[in-house]
């Protein structure tokens, strides 16, 4: 693997629906800034467009990248592949938000003292391990895909980015239109085969922590994102 940075990539790119097909065609081509880590099979990229506050993608490299996940991940082996490789990725979030966050974290203070040098560990004794980051992590496809190419979105739960701009950017990881990726293979009768006909996206929009509700008003959702978006840093 080749690692890469966590700068921030901005979101004002226009990619065009088969624009992550560059990222795994030739990721060297790409900043440390945009690429995470790329092997043999996969590519994990910075999301252009983040919809939290860590947002990454794993972009598979196999002949079946062009299907729809739902039908792709029929294929067990890949679907195992791709497991394999967006958990290895689901780690590195993790880390990253420890590295953000973890001072602020009330359940990282004894593993933050530790590591500042404020108390010192017994012989023998290990360091506290603190919060566990990987459970804040969400992995998982939509049901109708914005992209032409397979990819796997990675991120953090808080759901807090300033491109986050809409209703339909929301609900798009916060309702059934968001399959987590431990739910495949899909059942045949499985309702998230058919987003549409589901109307997740148009869904009234609900607080993710909270579950409180704020009808269609995004604006009101974003001020509460933000004061939950502080709580959740602190748990």
């Amino acid at each position: 693997d080749r690692g890469g940075d966590w700068s921030s990539d901005v979101c004002s790119s226009d990619l065009g629906r088969r624009g992550l097909g560059a990222y795994t065609h030739n990721p060297s081509a790409f900043p440390p800034s945009s690429v995470i880590f790329y092997n043999d099979f996969a590519v994990a990229v910075n999301d252009l467009y983040p919809k939290s506050s860590v947002h990454t993608l794993l972009l598979p490299r196999s002949e079946l990248n062009l299907l729809h996940p739902i039908d792709a991940f029929e294929d067990a082996a890949f679907l195992a592949a791709t497991v394999a490789e967006s958990e290895k990725l689901q780690t590195l979030v993790a880390k990253e938000l420890r590295r953000r966050y973890g001072k602020l974290s009330k359940l990282d203070q004894a593993r933050e003292r530790v590591l500042n040098g404020e108390v010192e560990l017994a012989e023998g004794e290990e360091l506290p391990k603190g919060r566990d980051w990987e459970s804040e992590v969400m992995m998982g496809i939509h049901a109708h895909p914005s992209m032409s190419h397979l990819h796997v979105h990675v991120l953090s739960v808080d759901r807090y980015s300033e491109c986050s701009k809409n209703r339909a950017h929301y609900n798009s990881f916060t309702t059934p239109f968001f399959i987590p990726l431990d739910a495949f293979p899909l059942g045949k009768d499985d309702p998230r085969r058919d987003p549409g006909e589901e109307g997740y996206l148009s869904r009234d929009l609900k607080c993710w922590r909270c579950d409180a509700g704020f009808g269609r008003s995004f604006a009101r959702l974003k001020e509460h994102l933000a004061v939950e978006f502080e709580a959740w840093k602190r748990i």
